[in-house]
């Protein structure tokens, strides 16, 4: 396990080589291996990225952010300029059927709401509108409307793993509520964990993928 000052410096690291976020304004702490990030950035989209970068450093157990969005003069945009820009861009994107999101802009920050059939459809639109200039946060409220049942994602399951040369898709136990989705069980693989995981999220109406999968030894 690495030490708070490693994993202090792996992630001043992992920041400095992310080409999208001038790190020397990022501050980085560390106590019992959570990761505190602070300091100012310039755009919502660079804060999103210096998370994610501190996020995928190995041994980050967990992390929060103090990180402020500062916009410059030639960034800063009245609600509505931003409004109709989101709008325009969700129009643009086509995985998402028109009119299934709507939008809320309050002081540069956009909040997006409806309803989506797919999970990738519900990422699709926060990750459409992270860049657009003079947005200062992004809070994804879109619901996935609840269709799966377990039959539905073991179908799913199963077909994929037959597909990528697995046997014992039975192996494999799933529980819906709603629109969360547990797997438990055992595989023999990390890809065939990574392919039942990827089945459920592929499956219609799926929000959250829990996974209790174990691997057999």
């Amino acid at each position: 396990m690495k030490t708070d000052s490693q994993l202090q410096h792996d992630v001043s690291a992992e920041l400095k080589w992310e080409p999208s976020v001038h790190a020397t304004r990022i501050g980085v702490e560390v106590k019992d291996g959570v990761v505190t990030l602070a300091g100012q950035v310039d755009s919502y989209a660079q804060k999103w990225s210096a998370e994610h970068a501190a996020q995928r450093v190995h041994g980050v157990q967990a992390m929060t952010s103090e990180l402020t969005v500062q916009l410059t003069s030639l960034s800063e945009r009245s609600d509505a300029d931003i409004a109709q820009s989101v709008r325009n861009v969700l129009d643009w994107t086509a995985s998402l059927p028109t009119g299934t999101v709507q939008v809320l802009v309050e002081a540069g920050r956009v909040t997006l709401s409806g309803s989506v059939d797919w999970q990738h459809q519900r990422q699709a639109a926060a990750d459409a509108v992270r860049g657009l200039l003079g947005v200062t946060g992004v809070s994804n409220e879109i619901g996935i409307s609840p269709v799966a049942t377990a039959d539905a994602v073991q179908s799913e399951i199963e077909a994929a793993l037959l597909r990528s040369s697995v046997a014992d898709a039975q192996a494999i136990s799933v529980a819906v509520h709603g629109s969360d989705v547990t797997l438990s069980g055992t595989v023999s693989s990390w890809d065939e964990r990574d392919t039942a995981t990827h089945s459920a999220w592929g499956t219609r109406g799926v929000r959250r993928v829990v996974d209790r999968l174990t691997l057999a030894h």
